[in-house]
């Protein structure tokens, strides 16, 4: 009776541990607000709104953001687009890391990035913030820079000054005219992520 007992918790804290490490969190950095919708700087969310429009995903309106879940392989991938405003975007993180029981290396946040040139991507296992104020306030909330982010590349192309007026600016003619193959590769680096490994789809991907 105690070895049969024992085999069935061992057998359900097995199932349990294994369904924690099949949900993931995939966070889109952005800022709320028709005027920021086809941004530079909302690259997270307009990564998302095409990864929900292709699979027939609905957005709901939760707590700190709207969310879609989606399932893929046995995973189960939780999109977020945090409604907290960029400069507090770990606050939505650090919620729905805790609410869903996700641990911290099956987070997957996406942000742009100035350093790059536009679309190209660089998945990293950490790193610090770059001077990004999303990824500022999520290692500060998180107190760790151990996540993994896929930095998607807006290029520098602007004037001394000018920094906030291009990043907060629309995508250019020719940016989006490449847009929609970029955000496809995008698509897909979240679905690897979660089913490859976070090693393969670095080998997969990065400078693509």
């Amino acid at each position: 009776m105690i070895k049969w007992m024992t085999k069935l918790f061992s057998s359900t804290q097995k199932e349990e541990n294994t369904d924690y490490m099949k949900k993931y969190l995939i966070v889109g950095l952005g800022n709320i607000g028709a005027e920021y919708v086809n941004t530079r700087h909302n690259i997270g969310f307009k990564v998302l709104d095409f990864l929900a429009k292709k699979e027939s995903l609905s957005f709901e309106t939760v707590k700190l953001g709207t969310l879609a879940e989606y399932k893929f392989k046995g995973r189960t991938f939780f999109l977020l687009k945090p409604n907290t405003y960029m400069n507090l975007s770990g606050k939505a993180v650090k919620y729905w890391m805790d609410k869903e029981n996700i641990p911290l290396e099956n987070i997957l946040v996406i942000t742009d990035d100035l350093n790059l040139s536009f679309g190209t991507i660089r998945i990293k296992p950490k790193g610090s913030d770059g001077g990004h104020n999303g990824l500022k306030n999520i290692n500060l909330v998180l107190n760790t820079q151990n996540y993994t982010r896929f930095r998607f590349g807006i290029s520098d192309q602007f004037k001394k000054g000018q920094q906030v007026d291009y990043v907060l600016g629309e995508w250019n003619d020719e940016e989006n005219a490449k847009l929609t193959e970029r955000l496809e590769i995008s698509s897909e680096i979240i679905k690897s992520f979660g089913t490859a490994g976070l090693e393969n789809t670095m080998t997969s991907f990065n400078g693509k």
